[in-house]
C-alpha cells in the first residue's frame, strides 16, 4: 500500500510540474501545503479571469455566506453546495491556518469563533484564503501576511471601547487619558 500512495505521490508531483510557480506562491498561505496547493490548482485552475471576481469565485467554491431575507425576516443563511472537494480543501486549510502562530488568519479565526462557533469560523477563513488565492493567481505576487494584531490596529477606537467595558463589568472605574508623545 505504501509503495501504491507513493507511485501516486509522484504522479501528482509530475503533472504539478507545469505550476511549479503556482505552487510556490500558493504555499506561502499559512495553512496551504503542497496538497492542499494541488487541489486548489486542480479545482480551480491558474486563470482567474474565467470568475471575474471573489465574490464570484467564492460563490462557485460554496464558501460565500448565506443571505436569505425577505421582508425584513433573516431566514436561512446556509451557505450554497458549491464545489465540495474544494470547500473540503480550504476548511482543512483553515484548521491548519489557525494553528499558525503570530498570523492574520489565526487571530481572525479566533475572533470568529468567540462570536459564530467553530465550523462557521472554520468556513470564514477559508472563504479570506480563497480570497487570497484569488488575488495571488490573478496578479501573481506572494501572499502577504497583516500579522495578528492587525485586526486591532485597525480599529482601536472599538477595541478600547470593548476593554472598557470589559473592565466595567468587573467592578472597575475606568478612566482614559491619551499617552503623551
Amino acid at each position: 500500500m505504501d509503495a501504491d500512495l507513493e507511485e501516486v505521490e509522484a504522479w501528482i508531483t509530475e503533472k504539478l510540474q507545469p505550476y511549479a510557480p503556482q505552487v510556490a506562491l500558493l504555499r506561502g498561505i499559512p495553512g496551504v501545503d503542497e496538497a492542499l496547493a494541488a487541489v486548489i490548482i486542480a479545482e480551480l485552475g491558474v486563470d482567474m479571469k474565467v470568475f471575474g471576481s471573489v465574490s464570484q469565485v467564492a460563490k462557485w467554491a460554496g464558501v460565500c455566506p448565506g443571505n436569505h431575507e425577505s421582508g425584513g425576516k433573516k431566514h436561512s443563511g446556509r451557505t450554497t453546495p458549491g464545489n465540495v472537494y474544494l470547500k473540503s480543501a480550504l476548511v482543512e486549510a483553515a484548521n491548519s491556518a489557525s494553528r499558525a502562530k503570530g498570523t492574520y488568519l489565526r487571530d481572525k479565526f479566533y475572533r470568529i469563533k468567540a462570536r459564530r462557533g467553530y465550523k462557521r469560523a472554520a468556513l470564514a477563513v477559508g472563504h479570506k484564503i480563497l480570497g487570497a488565492v484569488f488575488h495571488m493567481l490573478s496578479g501573481q505576487v506572494p501572499y502577504n501576511e497583516l500579522g495578528d494584531a492587525y485586526l486591532d490596529q485597525r480599529s482601536k477606537h472599538h477595541l478600547k471601547l470593548a476593554l472598557v467595558r470589559r473592565l466595567e463589568r468587573m467592578g472597575y472605574d475606568v478612566t482614559i487619558t491619551p499617552k503623551a508623545a
